[in-house]
């Protein structure tokens, strides 16, 4: 019997871990496509009926080509998450394409709600994550190889070739999210107070200015 209680406590506490450690909701039926026209808002997106569900909700060829690059950092993220995908809501997965230009960046960011693992397809880059303890773990990568960003965790990539590079991003949310450090400081709508990052940055109201005014949104 004490046995049999054992095993018991056992079982729930390993659910209860596994529950607290999970990304997104379990499903609790075969499919929930997403029906991004409802304006129910729950953590989540409503279902569609089952009746209007085809093969095209779960399809998508964004990630088969190169994307184009036009911005200063040179990198381009395509998303094939359950904004694309609305096959994907309740499966807790999706994939993301990185495309590099020589010498491109993809900046210091976060995914508040998944983990990251990249996967090399052309090029080499220069990767790594900095820990809550202020620890950078960093690596080179090449076509074929894996790194992996732990969630919630700043981290970065760098292509320091003269040849473009790309990865493929896969992550164990529907919708990680991205969180940009520089865009969020300093491109915040409303601003960050410019006394609170001279503050924080130890630099004069002139660089803060300036470093908005770089980042900015482009007026179109």
């Amino acid at each position: 019997m004490a046995s049999i209680t054992y095993l018991l406590a056992s079982l729930l506490i390993l659910s209860s871990v596994s529950s607290i450690v999970a990304n997104d909701p379990d499903m609790l039926q075969d499919l929930c496509v997403a029906d991004r026209t409802s304006g129910i808002a729950i953590n989540g997106f409503v279902c569609k009926a089952t009746a209007n569900i085809t093969a095209d909700d779960f399809f998508f060829d964004g990630l088969a080509n190169p994307a184009t690059i036009n911005n200063s950092v040179g990198s381009v993220v395509t998303g094939a998450n359950v904004e694309k995908i609305p096959g994907l809501n309740t499966l807790g997965v999706s994939l993301s394409r990185i495309d590099y230009e020589a010498g491109g960046l993809n900046p210091p960011h976060t995914h508040p709600r998944a983990t990251e693992m990249v996967f090399v397809l052309e090029g080499e880059l220069d990767v790594g994550f900095i820990t809550t303890g202020n620890k950078l773990f960093s690596k080179t990568i090449k076509k074929g190889e894996i790194f992996v960003f732990p969630k919630g965790l700043v981290h970065f990539q760098k292509n320091n070739k003269k040849e473009p590079a790309a990865v493929i991003s896969a992550f164990n949310s529907q919708l990680p999210g991205t969180q940009s450090i520089a865009a969020t400081l300093f491109a915040s709508t409303p601003d960050v107070p410019d006394n609170v990052l001279t503050k924080a940055f130890q630099v004069g109201t002139k660089e803060i200015e300036k470093i908005k005014s770089r980042l900015a949104p482009k007026k179109s």
